[in-house]
């Protein structure tokens, strides 16, 4: 059955989101004067964007298939609030074709393109057959009905190796493995399949040839209900982990004047062929030599759209209420003009140097940058806030940072910048990890960048950054004086250690230090030891003078100090275990193991413990058993990813505390490997 899509005024708007771009969008359309509804989880409660809206209402619990993906909730709160048009965002129900028709049917207009519109590109084999029915250049690849094993090993022969198998519904990366010998297929078969059926309720699965580290670049596209179609160039998202970007700029620095028209008609020709109405993208993979080839399009706003509004000067959320009313587009493709370059990165929680891991946790600071350090050419947009979480049951990106300027590398040094300045304490994050792609020498000449760049330049997963000896005094003398007495005007002097003297440990990561503190006339002495890690010998010592030490706020957050005749700020958080700073351009998290020894005292005890707040989707060995060093252990699921824990030797389990579909928080023992003999 055809549903009828609702194109015609209205006057409140629910969006049917959570987090920043549920807040984005609220802004939009507050601004066209429109009346706000929000819904949240009941984890959500006091979220920013319930407080954005006019009026909010509860649609079920934190798991999003009872609240952010349950349909009937949503509709029953936009009746509710009397909303008379839905905005679904990005994620979640943006993508569901059931949900814009059930938007129709229940009278309501559907900020977005029709289901039919939907469903005709929710499936990479079915669009991909329309596609190449439309002239489109379409990666070789296998996108039949039998779904066999048998049928994927032969198709993956046909095709020639290394391959792509991908979920065939859905995106951001979820479903989607490289396959390099014919040995490593069923293995992917079975892991692709158990994810998108988790992220998307479906395992059908397609096959693609892989294209050896070519770029992503993609096409945004406005329709009409009018048959008028424009594009707004192009985005290049080459930068990624797992498939997912992480940098995302327009223009592309390998797309020329004659491609980009070329990529755009052809965008443009299909979208009209489909009768596509509102905002929508078409994917491509460029390879060396200019060809470009349709991997998908996304029939919703992306996430990546701020740097096409950088450029263009458009707001595409403005214009999705716009076509949605029954408004035509006053442009033709030369009245869209480019002003500059633009640039956005992706923050997310992440523990970076583990693989890129999910964090969950309190955000125990928050301190994004200001236009008074950055100017007004840099762009925030997030849903994070001081004594906030980060909760296990949605996607792990927390903000978004976008800088635009005349030409890319102003725009490139603007958000460099701003991604130095941004503070975020209480998790990790891969901001530090973001600053060094902005600095990286191919990502700053631009023209080499591809999908492996972070593979090639940074390593997977990338090393751990280092703590000089400077941040590691600092992390010492923020360690002990959030407990000392301070004068009036928050001045810590060197008398308030009474003896003089304060000492203790250090630990991040595998390194640990002694540090002495002594009070010294009207300063300190910071005397940090780097002990080994198989013992407590002595390596070397570094003495770091301070002075003047002074608290910039009432909460002790901010410590202003002189460090070795220069002065510095940095922002700071005390925890049960042990110190966070923000220094150097990025966060450091210290264990203060005197307090902490718990991690310590399992390390090499064969105990493997829960790296994040998970559920537990599979569990494939039971106590008693035998198991390789590498043997896969069990599979956690948390922030829509799947994540495989494996056997740290060779050993048998000797204790097991979970089972399938439990829960398990971050750091609790899951089983115990004793060594064999």
């Amino acid at each position: 059955m055809t549903v009828s899509k609702n194109i015609r005024p209205f006057h409140t708007v629910l969006v049917a989101n959570r987090g920043e771009i549920a807040l984005r969008v609220l802004r939009t359309v507050r601004r066209l004067g429109y009346g706000t509804v929000a819904v949240y989880s009941e984890a959500d409660r006091d979220s920013p964007h319930v407080q954005a809206a006019d009026r909010a209402v509860c649609i079920g619990p934190a798991a999003p298939a009872q609240s952010y993906l349950n349909i009937e909730a949503i509709l029953q709160a936009a009746q509710l609030a009397g909303a008379d048009a839905v905005h679904p965002g990005y994620g979640f129900l943006s993508e569901n074709d059931a949900f814009a028709d059930a938007v129709d049917t229940a009278g309501l207009v559907f900020i977005g393109p029709s289901g039919a519109n939907i469903r005709a590109m929710g499936n990479k084999a079915g669009a991909k057959r329309l596609m190449q029915g439309w002239g489109m250049p379409c990666i070789p690849g296998y996108e039949g009905q039998d779904q066999s094993d048998e049928a994927f090993v032969r198709e993956a022969a046909r095709i020639g190796f290394p391959i792509m198998c991908k979920a065939a519904a859905g995106g951001g990366g979820r479903g989607m493995r490289r396959v390099d010998t014919p040995d490593l297929l069923p293995a992917a078969l079975a892991s692709a399949r158990s994810e998108a059926r988790t992220a998307f309720g479906s395992d059908e699965l397609i096959l693609e040839r892989a294209l050896i580290n070519p770029r992503h670049v993609e096409i945004q596209l406005l329709a009409d209900s009018h048959g008028h179609v424009v594009h707004l160039s192009e985005r290049d998202c080459s930068v990624q982990r797992r498939h997912q970007k992480l940098i995302e700029e327009a223009p592309s620095p390998a797309v020329n004047a004659e491609l980009r028209a070329h990529m755009g008609q052809v965008a443009v020709d299909s979208a009209r062929a489909m009768g596509y109405v509102g905002a929508g993208t078409m994917e491509f993979l460029l390879d060396a030599d200019g060809h470009f080839y349709f991997m998908e399009m996304n029939t919703r706003l992306q996430v990546e759209h701020a740097v096409t509004e950088a450029i263009t000067g458009l707001d595409l959320v403005e214009w999705q209420l716009r076509v949605a009313s029954g408004q035509a587009l006053p442009w033709q493709q030369a009245d869209i003009q480019l002003k500059g370059h633009a640039i956005e990165v992706r923050l997310t929680a992440e523990d970076v140097p583990a693989g890129f891991l999910p964090q969950t946790g309190p955000v125990l600071r928050w301190r994004p940058p200001t236009p008074q350090s950055t100017g007004n050419d840099v762009r925030i947009d997030s849903a994070l806030r001081e004594g906030g979480q980060v909760s296990p049951h949605y996607d792990s990106m927390v903000a978004k940072i976008v800088a635009h300027g005349s030409d890319r590398e102003e725009a490139r040094r603007k958000l460099l910048l701003a991604v130095r300045q941004c503070v975020l304490l209480g998790l990790p994050s891969n901001q530090g990890f973001l600053a060094d792609c902005l600095a990286d020498a191919v990502f700053v000449q631009g023209t080499r960048v591809h999908t492996g760049f972070v593979a090639e330049r940074m390593g997977l997963p990338p090393a751990a950054p280092v703590p000089s000896a400077h941040t590691v005094a600092l992390a010492a003398m923020a360690a002990q004086v959030h407990s000392l007495p301070t004068t009036a005007d928050g001045h810590v002097h060197a008398g308030a250690l009474g003896q003089g003297l304060a000492q203790g440990l250090l630990q991040w990561g595998e390194q640990r230090w002694r540090y002495r503190i002594n009070a010294q006339g009207m300063g300190w002495q910071v005397q940090c030891t780097a002990l080994s890690a198989a013992s407590s010998a002595q390596a070397d010592t570094v003495t770091t003078s301070l002075a003047h030490v002074q608290w910039q706020d009432a909460a002790r957050t901010e410590l202003a100090l002189v460090c070795q005749g220069l002065r510095e700020q940095i922002c700071s958080a005390r925890t049960d275990h042990g110190v966070q700073i923000f220094h150097a351009g990025r966060a450091w998290f210290f264990d203060c193991p005197a307090t902490h020894g718990q991690a310590e005292a399992s390390a090499g005890s064969g105990a493997v413990l829960a790296p994040l707040t998970a559920r537990v989707l599979q569990v494939m060995v039971s106590p008693g058993q035998s198991v390789q060093a590498g043997e896969r252990l069990l599979v956690l699921e948390a922030m829509k990813m799947e994540h495989t824990l494996t056997a740290p030797f060779t050993g048998v389990v000797r204790e097991l505390r979970v089972q399938s579909g439990g829960q398990a928080l971050k750091g609790t023992l899951l089983l115990q490997i004793e060594a064999a003999a």
